[in-house]
């Protein structure tokens, strides 16, 4: 169990890819939450996704800025209800270059990445619930290579982080707890990545999820 006796360290799990643990506030938390609720209630609902096979994804998804489905991205939800998704707002830009100079904190880590230069379009909020899993998969259908971001409230889960060859070994597991910070960029850009387990009941109520993981990935789409 984690504490304030006992803080988390900032970890580079791979080259160009970075944990920064408890970085957001409760406070920042409860807000996040928030407003990922009233994305959840549209323009585009929070949904299920179908994946092209035919499979459903166990994650539920919205989007906000570009609307993410297998395999591009829209500013519709022709998938959905045919709304256009919700527009991406300055603060959350300014969250992720925030996020970005967290976690790159030292040229060699982040390949010399400026941070001001970071301009999330997209982010898409993806909610487990204890049974929700994602497979390993790389985040490749934006046409930027710029970080992706990613910031956890609710129910710790395991973050399969891996290579960019395949889905398999070598990977490191890492253990992301409500307010964690993980940036992926540089030589991890296309790294692929997975949740392979959700820990229910460990959400603390003061960060505004009483269950259940909430995953906020802020991405550059390079689309206009």
């Amino acid at each position: 169990m984690h504490g304030a006796l006992f803080p988390r360290p900032r970890a580079v799990v791979a080259p160009g890819a970075v944990h920064v643990p408890a970085w957001l506030s409760e406070e920042r938390q409860r807000e996040l939450v928030e407003v990922c609720r009233d994305w959840a209630r549209g323009p585009v609902p929070i949904r299920h996704t179908v994946l092209p096979s035919g499979g459903v994804m166990s994650v539920q998804t919205v989007c906000v800025g570009w609307h993410w489905q297998p395999y591009r991205y829209t500013r519709t939800a022709g998938d959905v209800n045919g709304a256009r998704v919700a527009e991406f707002p300055d603060w959350l830009a300014e969250l992720g270059r925030a996020a970005v100079a967290g976690a790159y904190g030292a040229p060699q880590e982040s390949g010399a990445y400026d941070p001001a230069s970071y301009a999330p379009d997209t982010a898409l909020v993806n909610f487990y619930d204890g049974d929700a899993r994602m497979g390993m998969h790389q985040d490749k259908d934006e046409r930027s290579g710029a970080p992706v971001v990613s910031l956890s409230i609710g129910d710790r889960c395991v973050f399969r982080f891996g290579n960019t060859t395949d889905r398999g070994r070598p990977y490191t597991d890492v253990e992301l707890s409500s307010g964690d910070l993980f940036v992926f960029g540089g030589p991890s850009r296309f790294a692929y990545h997975g949740v392979p387990k959700v820990y229910p009941g460990t959400a603390d109520p003061a960060t505004g999820m009483s269950g259940g993981r909430l995953n906020i990935t802020l991405r550059e789409t390079g689309l206009r």
